[in-house]
């Protein structure tokens, strides 16, 4: 912004637009706490990220986490980050994280209804290249009376009170969801608040991009080697998709959002279970995509419908635009009788 530019005098901020969803459904409050703690965690670790090298933030802790990617100084820093701003909003009762093999079990005096389980550095192993990164997370309520434990954090997605992510990339973005379609938030460093930049976002019926790790090629399963030829030799005439692929599942879910196609993280037989995880990984997008109109499948239910039975539980993933992820399942279910 020029110094001769208009200065917004009314800006709708995330902590403002979530008051303002609050009000209008006569919460408690609760909620816009436990919101706030997350953005203050996100702002931190946007600005760790931005200053990674120069802090010496960069290269391996010595450890790896509970899914076996190495951990990187960053992801400690984010996951403490994560933790202790969720935990001083007085709002939550389990936290789960990519990061910590259990749940963890807030004190009884800092407890609250919601449950949030979170990714607190998604790609974290692109940190080096300077690759884009993310957080991702869902909240829950907690159902029941008893003491507060993991089997409260085992809900379908089809209980997500509100899910997002935070984008780290040429700007830090908030895509957040609370069951009333999708918004877009940008940080706004000069005021260091999040700005409300897309409203009510919605994906492309059908795309032109196609995203997965086609290096597994030799171990995908026939579906997706039938799918992923079509894509590229159409049988009607019509132009082959793009192919477009991070790595970095933050990136890639909100490139699909953006410009629509679709994106797979399909199980195969090296992951016959798939590899991203169901509570803080593919939920949470799930529910995104849902939100804006788009679908996430595994190919033989809808990711949202899964019963978790673990918290770090891998499912198979396929979503974006409504059209080819319907094209996908068809496929599917061809191969799949």
């Amino acid at each position: 912004m020029s110094d001769k530019a208009a200065f917004d005098t009314n800006v709708l901020t995330l902590t403002r637009f979530v008051l303002e969803e609050g009000r209008r459904a006569h919460g408690t409050g609760e909620f816009t706490n436990l919101l706030n703690s997350v953005c203050t965690a996100v702002k931190a670790i946007s600005t760790a990220v931005r200053k990674a090298g120069i802090a010496n933030l960069y290269g391996i802790a010595g450890s790896t986490n509970v899914t076996g990617d190495q951990v990187k100084k960053l992801d400690i820093l984010s996951n403490d980050l994560v933790v202790n701003m969720i935990k001083s909003s007085f709002a939550s009762c389990v936290l789960v994280s990519e990061e910590d093999e259990k749940a963890i079990v807030v004190d009884p005096d800092q407890r609250g209804k919601y449950i949030v389980c979170f990714d607190p550095l998604d790609g974290s192993s692109n940190i080096d290249c300077l690759v884009s990164i993310g957080t991702i997370f869902a909240i829950y309520k907690k159902t029941t009376d008893e003491e507060p434990s993991e089997k409260d954090a085992l809900q379908s997605g089809r209980n997500i009170v509100a899910a997002g992510y935070a984008l780290y990339g040429s700007a830090t973005m908030m895509v957040l969801s609370t069951g009333q379609g999708v918004n877009c938030f940008m940080l706004d460093p000069a005021i260091g608040e999040f700005i409300l930049v897309d409203r009510d976002v919605k994906i492309k019926k059908k795309g032109k991009i196609y995203s997965l790790n086609e290096g597994y090629a030799k171990f995908f399963y026939p579906d997706v080697t039938e799918y992923i030829k079509k894509k590229k030799y159409p049988e009607d005439g019509s132009a082959p998709y793009g192919s477009r692929y991070i790595g970095s599942m933050v990136a890639d879910v909100h490139r699909t959002l953006v410009y629509g196609g679709i994106f797979l993280y399909p199980a195969n037989t090296k992951s016959p279970n798939g590899k991203l995880r169901l509570l803080y990984e593919c939920n949470p997008m799930a529910f995104i995509m849902e939100q804006a109109g788009g679908l996430a499948t595994t190919g033989s239910i809808n990711v949202l419908d899964i019963q978790p039975t673990s918290i770090h539980q891998r499912v198979p993933v396929v979503l974006g635009s409504p059209d080819d992820v319907q094209e996908y399942i068809t496929i599917y279910k061809k191969h799949n009788k």
